[in-house]
């Protein structure tokens, strides 16, 4: 039992800050949204005190997604990123020991699964998927490579603007989020109809990593910083199922 635990301690989610349930542009999101009211109830012990994850569980490859797949001597194929950042509470206190996982498509624009019909090519040194563990600051670091767009089947001529999915798990079911990472300066971003489920433009710039050059890797590897916010007003945007895959 976490000491000073009440229910309700994780704040309510602000569904005015997150997308509407229906939101015609973006298809799927018809068949999708609830037909009936939403049900609130306060957290649970068991949502507000576990799972707890330990760096013992990471292995040696496991935020290094240009080498985690790769055969010996060869690397991922593509620009070469480091992204990195905290993860923050409702009070923006750091979140230790969170469990980040990402997957993503490759350089081309293509997953690395079965029902993913984009003809641009596989890498075989890349599986596109990672985790990671945050420190006692709450702060993590994931070596990859920056995806590409892809064409989706929404309409005509949409596309996925590049991006990264992530799952995190914080000190409580009550703080999982599923999201989804862009990086700056993607025109992709202000035409894809997932992002324009958005109503409120400051809520888009939480979704988008922001260039970092105090922090890459000279002759290697450029760096974006992205901070992720669990549960409350400034939690980063939140989505109910995951896209791509």
């Amino acid at each position: 039992m976490t000491k000073g635990f009440k229910p309700g301690t994780f704040f309510q989610r602000d569904f005015d800050w997150h997308p509407p349930p229906l939101t015609p542009g973006y298809k799927t999101s018809i068949a999708r949204s609830p037909q009936r009211a939403r049900i609130a109830f306060d957290n649970t012990m068991t949502e507000a005190t576990g799972p707890v994850f330990g760096h013992g569980m990471l292995g040696d490859l496991d935020n290094d997604l240009t080498l985690n797949y790769a055969r010996p001597g060869q690397s991922a194929q593509g620009p070469r990123i480091i992204l990195h950042g905290h993860v923050l509470d409702q009070e923006a206190r750091p979140v230790p020991n969170a469990l980040l996982e990402c997957w993503q498509a490759n350089a081309g624009g293509r997953y690395r699964h079965k029902k993913d019909g984009y003809l641009a090519p596989l890498d075989p040194d890349f599986g596109g998927c990672g985790r990671t563990i945050t420190d006692e600051r709450g702060y993590y670091a994931i070596r990859t490579i920056q995806p590409g767009p892809y064409p989706w089947p929404n309409a005509v001529n949409d596309w996925r603007p590049a991006h990264i999915h992530f799952s995190l798990f914080g000190q409580g079911f009550a703080q999982r989020l599923i999201t989804q990472v862009y990086f700056e300066g993607d025109p992709h971003i202000a035409l894809c109809p997932i992002v324009n489920t958005i109503p409120d433009k400051a809520a888009i710039d939480t979704l988008v990593a922001k260039l970092d050059m105090n922090h890459t890797a000279p002759m290697d590897a450029r760096a974006y910083r992205m901070d992720f916010v669990l549960r409350g007003r400034r939690q980063t945007m939140f989505e109910n199922k995951m896209e791509g895959m």
